[in-house]
């Protein structure tokens, strides 16, 4: 399991052709892999978005993210998770969170990943603040469960 928080952009597939590559221990006992990348959209509430600062508590935010996938990994036993997360400024289009999951076969694969990716969204302490193409500056009031 790996939990990742960047400051900078990053490009998801090339991470995960990376991780995947160090996870030699678990060749041939993984059977699928699921994986959901979210970007960021111009758009959010009616509105036109220019940019977004993302923040999150150091420490507290990893911590939860791990149990996160600890709780995965016993509900659908997980064989390895990757989870990244970027923070700071970043732009329309910029890769925010990188969720893969290992698993024997692709319910479970595909189960896990949604569930990790639903509790990220509805309760991961990340706060945002987005800027609108009018130069207004608004926090984000309410996490997107389900969405």
């Amino acid at each position: 399991m790996s939990v990742v928080i960047l400051p900078e952009a990053f490009n998801p597939w090339q991470l995960l052709e990376d991780y995947q590559q160090k996870m030699s221990e678990l060749d041939g006992k993984y059977g699928a892999t699921a994986v959901f990348v979210g970007t960021m959209r111009d758009f959010n509430e009616g509105d036109n978005i220019s940019q977004m600062f993302l923040e999150h508590y150091p420490g507290m935010t990893e911590k939860h993210l791990e149990k996160i996938c600890t709780q995965a990994t016993a509900d659908y036993g997980l064989l390895d998770s990757l989870v990244v997360h970027r923070v700071g400024k970043i732009n329309p289009n910029d890769p925010i969170v990188l969720v893969a999951v290992w698993t024997a076969h692709r319910k479970q694969a595909f189960e896990a990943c949604r569930e990790i990716m639903e509790d990220l969204k509805s309760r991961a302490p990340f706060w945002k603040k987005e800027q609108l193409n009018t130069g207004k500056k608004r926090w984000v009031e309410k996490n997107t469960k389900g969405y």
